[in-house]
């Protein structure tokens, strides 16, 4: 089991909040939504995808298919089709219609609230719960570990995990309960705007003085 990673020291975790809440004080969710239903079935179908490309598809998407009634009685190859843009488009017909109907059957038509009942739903994992909870709902039941979270939570030394659920419950144990949701906004801004995979901009990060990765690009 890997150690507990050197920079989450207490200091150095308050610090680096403080430098993130100056960079993104109203950092948010990028995927466009007007209810918790539609924030679900967006978060499904970013797997693997970019929240500009899901935003595309949801335009005309939520107006064909306005309600969970209307996603768990679609007909399949139809929806495969509208969706296709998001990329494994079969298996995410799969998980919205499941995830629908489970809905309809079990919650009354409402996504459900509680981190137990909503993991009970089709293409559902703890990513897309601890976004619909958190940024629907504004439950903090836990911290969304994409790609964006993970890469930056190593290069920030706050954890030695690869494993998200195993990042997670590091970032959960040295980050307030009260900032597990704009946390993770903050990052997945910050992996976007400035913290790039391949090429970091660190001439620009507000947090390149507590950064010691061995991949900065200064």
């Amino acid at each position: 089991m890997p150690a507990r990673a050197a920079g989450a020291e207490p200091r150095r975790v308050v610090a680096i909040l403080t430098k993130l809440d100056e960079a993104y004080p109203d950092a948010n969710c990028e995927l466009k939504h007007e209810n918790a239903f539609q924030l679900l079935i967006s978060t499904i179908l970013s797997a693997q995808c970019t929240d500009v490309r899901v935003n595309q598809v949801a335009e005309t998407l939520y107006k064909k298919y306005p309600d969970a009634k209307a996603f768990a009685y679609a007909t399949p190859s139809e929806l495969e089709m509208e969706i296709r843009p998001t990329g494994f488009f079969r298996n995410k017909t799969k998980s919205v219609m499941g995830a629908s109907k489970a809905i309809l059957d079990n919650f009354g038509g409402e996504v459900p609230r509680t981190m137990e009942e909503i993991l009970t739903l089709p293409g559902v994992a703890r990513k897309t719960a601890n976004v619909v909870l958190g940024t629907a709902y504004g439950i903090a039941s836990g911290i969304v570990v994409d790609t964006h979270v993970l890469r930056l939570s190593k290069r920030l030394d706050l954890t030695r995990n690869d494993d998200p659920k195993k990042v997670e419950q590091d970032l959960m144990k040295i980050i307030p309960e009260k900032k597990w949701i704009q946390f993770s906004h903050q990052i997945i801004w910050h992996g976007r705007r400035v913290c790039h995979a391949r090429k970091p901009k660190c001439i620009e990060c507000n947090l390149e003085s507590l950064c010691y990765s061995k991949d900065k690009t200064v």
